[in-house]
């Protein structure tokens, strides 16, 4: 039985329990919202060494950090090493998005390695191993998406994008209405470029109910991709992209009939006036799926610092109601992220998330910043290293300044303003 069909049941699962105790939140509570499909738990019993994970509603916000292989770097070892840093920083989960050597091996390796939940998206493999056996992608087969999926599945991913909103009905809109920047989605453009050639169905779509069959047999959670995401803020919000989210809303209830986790994918590039509107629109028309959004990026002019771009839309967009921020990182669209730019990209995502939670009046989130102002008063340095979501930058920056009064610190030094006035407050 998948997560969900036994909380239908009334069953505190081990992973139920797990979440509901480090969320601070009551175990009955967390069954019925696993239950009405507003919070999932990506847990492939395959994944062994995985910690459960809960997103969506009424639980703090997650992060996920994108590792992975290209074509060009293919080194299984740095891909190892982004997945400790991206934990080490606090990420929720993973996603293996490997286009590069020997695909199999190294989504097998981050499994084994990986503490966390981690996903992928099976139809880059797909795509990648036909055109190497058959030198085109128009040659790829129906099967052989299926075959993949099913690998990942007994492998042990906990959850894997798919484009299935992407229809030929989607395309027609996208064609009339026009865009600047098409589709940005790798696993959009295979599909369309697919679909086109045959002038046919995404298989995806065509072929639901069959990948339902593969995510119920294995408790794979879905997460429904955004093949026709935004990618500049003057395409966001157009009717492609909310064609798409309608037919994902359908998709949703056709999964949860099956007893199959789901989630829902989002923009992309999204103006700030426009953040709250999308997760709105989310929620209403996939009837209170959790939100997994990528970013959004509110401006297409901060490379070198879109980890920066995505923060801030980040926040806005958890504060609004999306439940799951997938990391960008400095090397967004400029080149492959090194282990250094996978850590920066958590660590401004993850603060991002923690400013949505106390927006969201999260209890948790709440005591952790007043437990932080108390250490600040107390000039107690020790444990404002432990709160603090990056300590190890945190404490660089004080060994490398240590004033001459060890108690403050060099911006004030003598004249700090806490110590000042602590004997006329006395506290």
């Amino acid at each position: 039985m998948t997560q969900l069909a036994k909380a239908r049941s009334g069953s505190a699962t081990p992973e139920i329990k797990n979440i509901a105790q480090r969320e601070g939140v009551p175990v009955d509570w967390l069954i019925k919202q696993v239950a009405r499909g507003r919070i999932v738990i990506p847990a492939n019993p395959g994944h062994k060494k995985s910690t459960p994970c809960g997103i969506g509603e009424g639980l703090l916000v997650k992060v996920n950090a994108n590792i992975g292989t290209s074509s060009d770097r293919a080194i299984l070892d740095e891909e190892l090493a982004k997945l400790r840093v991206s934990v080490q920083a606090g990420a929720d989960t993973v996603m293996d998005l490997s286009t590069g050597g020997d695909i199999d091996a190294t989504r097998r390796a981050i499994l084994k390695a990986s503490p966390v939940p981690v996903g992928t998206v099976p139809i880059y493999q797909s795509v990648i191993e036909t055109v190497e056996q058959k030198r085109g992608l128009i040659d790829l087969t129906v099967d052989k998406i299926f075959e993949v999926v099913e690998k990942n599945a007994q492998d042990g991913v906990d959850f894997i994008t798919v484009h299935c909103g992407l229809t030929r009905a989607a395309l027609e809109t996208l064609k009339k209405q026009g865009r600047i920047t098409h589709i940005v989605s790798r696993g959009g453009a295979f599909l369309t470029t697919w679909m086109l050639h045959h002038d046919r169905e995404n298989p995806l779509y065509e072929y639901y109910e069959r990948l339902l069959t593969i995510a119920k047999k294995y408790d794979v959670t879905l997460s429904l991709g955004d093949g026709l995401r935004p990618g500049c803020l003057a395409d966001a919000t157009d009717r492609a992209q909310i064609h798409e989210l309608m037919t994902l809303g359908e998709l949703t209830r056709l999964a949860w009939e099956e007893d199959v986790q789901v989630m829902i994918e989002g923009p992309g590039h999204v103006p700030l006036d426009q953040i709250e509107a999308n997760v709105l629109l989310q929620k209403k028309l996939c009837h209170h799926a959790p939100f997994y959004v990528l970013g959004p990026l509110v401006t297409d002019i901060a490379a070198g610092y879109d980890h920066v771009a995505c923060a801030i839309g980040g926040a806005l967009a958890g504060a609004s109601g999306a439940d799951f921020l997938c990391y960008v990182t400095p090397a967004e669209h400029l080149c492959l992220p090194r282990v250094e730019d996978v850590r920066e990209g958590v660590v401004v995502t993850k603060i991002a998330a923690h400013a949505a939670d106390i927006a969201r009046g999260n209890r948790k989130a709440l005591e952790r910043d007043r437990d932080m102002s108390l250490a600040r008063k107390q000039l107690d340095w020790k444990r404002q290293m432990e709160l603090a979501i990056d300590p190890e930058k945190a404490k660089s920056y004080r060994e490398k300044n240590l004033p001459a009064e060890d108690d403050v610190c060099t911006m004030c030094g003598k004249y700090c303003a806490i110590k000042q006035v602590r004997e006329y407050f006395k506290t």
